[in-house]
């Protein structure tokens, strides 16, 4: 791959350049990433141990719990570490690495929400034929089809950033490495890649928002045949979902679906889809869903009384 560099590491501005702020970004954050790490994790625990999770909408929502924590994980440590250091530098392949790990797993949370979206569509509308479309195989064909999917979004990123020249200045108006603050440093005309950009990125989060939407539009129009004890139960579960997918796609749009240009409320937007993002996520599906929480409960419950004989 052609790599006209001259330059060997960046320098990230970071949030802020004041020492007082940037102690309260390293609290704030430290707060939030060590919150969706455990929330996260506690998803994982208890679907993966819970016998009455075992539905399709669980098996999506462990993996949708995994990208989350890969996500924040690709950001909130080397943001963590910036915080506290006075020079916030990054090599090159550092940074690539971040481009391509952002987009991987920003990527398979996008195509989990879908296949979220898509078993509640079928448990809704087609509920005779539930158990037949959703079953264990199509599941994970499904879940390895996102992988696969996610590794290619991301290579092509990857590539588009690999054939940017970079030849001075290094600095990162940012506290990550992503493709558009460093289309701003490339020496070359970047408006090419910046198309090729909105295509990739963008294009993935409009149509997989635009698809969502519609979908969910779909099923809440189909609750009316319903009785009102099931009306009830799915308007819980789907107004979840709703709720993660706005949260998701909104900053991702804002973000990849524009021309090169950068505004001062980037930082902010990036930092609520790779770290805040992850901690809602747990947060809606865990307070919004009594099946999780029940699960929870009587696993601690099964967990303190072994500990206890």
């Amino acid at each position: 791959m052609h790599q006209n560099k001259s330059i060997t590491e960046f320098i990230l501005l970071g949030l802020t350049q004041d020492p007082v702020k940037q102690k309260v970004v390293f609290i704030i954050v430290l707060i939030y990433y060590t919150g969706s790490m455990v929330g996260n994790l506690l998803i994982i625990t208890t679907i993966k141990f819970s016998r009455s999770l075992g539905s399709p909408m669980y098996f999506f929502l462990f993996y949708l719990s995994f990208a989350d924590m890969c996500l924040t994980t690709s950001t909130a440590p080397r943001l963590l570490a910036d915080a506290l250091s006075a020079k916030k530098a990054m090599s090159y392949n550092e940074c690539m690495t971040q481009v391509f790990t952002m987009h991987v797993f920003g990527a398979m949370e996008i195509f989990v929400l879908i296949f979220m979206a898509a078993d509640r569509y079928v448990a809704i509308c087609k509920p005779l034929h539930y158990l037949t479309i959703m079953r264990r195989q199509v599941c994970i064909i499904l879940i390895i089809l996102a992988w696969v999917c996610s590794f290619i979004h991301s290579t092509v990123q990857i590539s588009l950033a690999l054939k940017l020249p970079f030849c001075g200045p290094n600095l990162i108006d940012h506290y990550c490495c992503d493709l558009q603050p460093l289309l701003k440093l490339a020496c070359m005309d970047t408006y090419e890649i910046n198309l090729l950009l909105v295509f990739n990125s963008g294009a993935l989060c409009s149509t997989s928002f635009l698809l969502l939407i519609i979908s969910y539009f779909v099923i809440l129009h189909s609750l009316r045949i319903h009785s009102a004890e099931g009306r009830k139960k799915a308007l819980s579960t789907c107004t979840s979902h709703i709720i993660v997918v706005v949260i998701s796609f909104g900053p991702c749009i804002f973000v990849y679906t524009r021309p090169a240009t950068t505004f001062s409320v980037d930082k902010m937007v990036t930092l609520f889809y790779t770290i805040g993002t992850p901690l809602l996520n747990p947060l809606i599906y865990t307070l919004r869903n009594a099946e999780v929480k029940t699960a929870m409960r009587k696993l601690w419950r099964i967990k303190f009384t072994s500990q206890n004989k």
